[in-house]
């Protein structure tokens, strides 16, 4: 049985903003733009064939937590991860904005 969350360190360049981020395997999506790519099936697994841009497509809240909604514009997957402390705050509080 596989776990459902792998921690995986690896470091990436975000293909829709060029910025170079260092990972700390919980890193799942850029924290300047915020978007993503669909790379998981399960967080870290790196099991997902598709390998989509992730649009950031709102803001919830779970448990006191901001979280990210995203849906990959390849396959049209959807799921929310939660904010990162170094996640750029202009750009949260633009998505929250976003009108879904």
């Amino acid at each position: 049985m596989t776990k459902k969350f792998q921690r995986t360190i690896e470091n990436f360049i975000c293909e829709n903003c060029g910025a170079e981020i260092i990972g700390n395997g919980y890193t799942d999506h850029c924290p300047k733009c915020l978007w993503g790519k669909h790379v998981d099936v399960n967080p870290g697994d790196r099991a997902a064939d598709c390998g989509g841009s992730m649009e950031p497509m709102g803001v919830s809240y779970k448990k006191k937590e901001m979280r990210i909604e995203y849906q990959c514009q390849e396959c049209g997957h959807q799921f929310t991860v939660k904010m990162a402390k170094n996640d750029n705050m202009d750009a949260t509080v633009e998505l929250s904005k976003k009108i879904r």
